[in-house]
């Protein structure tokens, strides 16, 4: 049996912590059903014994545990309250120590405030939830910031990004534990249709260009569904009713990037979609406008650091 603990603080996020402890709580439904023992053993913990989440809702926990005695997993979630728990000396001491008692530690969401608090990130591969990203890179430049994905491995420390994140980190240790049979059918059991690999990105490339000027909203739509027709400079000026020149302008102001970067992102992202959904390379290169699998190629090694087809056999 694997013992895992999962930490909790006032102001937590509560699907911070219920979304991990669910899917552990699955896993051994499906294996305890079929028979077997029940393979996790999960507790949430507390320096109180009744802490309060963010939602309203009233969490009754076990004490924190002295360090020594070995877990298999330690979670740390986020949420409203971190910053306070940050500022808590004896909780980062305690998590300090309790990551030495543990094969892996893991953190969900703002969670990685703590771990990085605690000197746990100093060095490693991180993500966060996507609005704490400047933050957290701010406050801790050791730590080597990687806003876009799901989740993250360096060594034994595991970071996630945000809220629902915290239930694909949990499918995947699931499966790194049982089999992906089991990860499966426990995603399955909670309507997760798509179990997440931690590459994959936080949100949609569409959503962060949109930060908060309307005027090229409907443009981006209109680029999703034309991937493969005329996006040259005039074309999406005209469009969008200014000359190439204050288009690009002002279409840089609003999204911090040119036209013909924002459209290779979004065709990237595109084809990774069409990708994961096993279709051929080089029809998704001509789906998605590239023109050939060259031109895909070199954008996916210029954006994500691999090839389209490496992609694909991962995901």
């Amino acid at each position: 049996m694997r013992h895992i603990e999962i930490l909790a603080y006032p102001d937590i996020q509560l699907l911070d912590v219920s979304g991990p402890l669910q899917v552990f709580a699955s896993a051994n439904d499906f294996r305890t059903q079929a028979g077997e023992p029940a393979p996790y053993e999960v507790t949430v913990v507390a320096a109180s014994p009744r802490i309060r989440t963010s939602a309203g809702l009233v969490l009754e926990t076990a004490a924190l545990p002295p360090h020594g005695s070995r877990i298999d997993t330690l979670i740390v979630p986020g949420g409203w309250g971190v910053n306070a728990a940050c500022e808590d000396p004896e909780l980062v001491q305690w998590i300090v120590g309790r990551s030495h008692d543990a094969t892996r530690t893991a953190s969900v969401c703002s969670g990685a405030m703590l771990l990085a608090t605690a000197g746990l990130l100093d060095g490693r591969r991180a993500v966060t939830h996507w609005a704490r990203c400047a933050e957290l890179a701010r406050r801790f430049p050791a730590v080597r910031l990687e806003p876009d994905p799901i989740f993250i491995r360096d060594g034994n420390v595991w970071t996630s990004a945000g809220v629902t994140a915290g239930i694909d980190l949990a499918l995947s240790f699931v499966e790194a534990d049982l089999g992906r049979r089991v990860a499966l059918s426990v995603a399955r059991e909670l309507v997760v249709f798509l179990k997440r690999p931690g590459g994959q990105a936080q949100f949609s490339q569409t959503l962060k260009l949109q930060q908060g000027d309307e005027r090229f909203d409907r443009l981006h739509g209109w680029i999703q569904d034309n991937l493969d027709g005329d996006l040259s400079l005039p074309n999406l000026a005209e469009r969008a009713n200014m000359s190439p020149r204050s288009f690009s302008r002002h279409y840089r102001e609003a999204t911090g990037r040119t036209p013909a970067r924002a459209i290779e992102e979004i065709r990237i992202e595109a084809a990774r979609g069409m990708l994961e959904r096993g279709q051929a390379v080089n029809q998704t290169a001509r789906r998605c406008g590239f023109g050939s699998e060259e031109t895909m190629r070199r954008g996916f090694l210029r954006v994500l650091g691999t090839n389209p087809r490496d992609y694909r056999e991962r995901f």
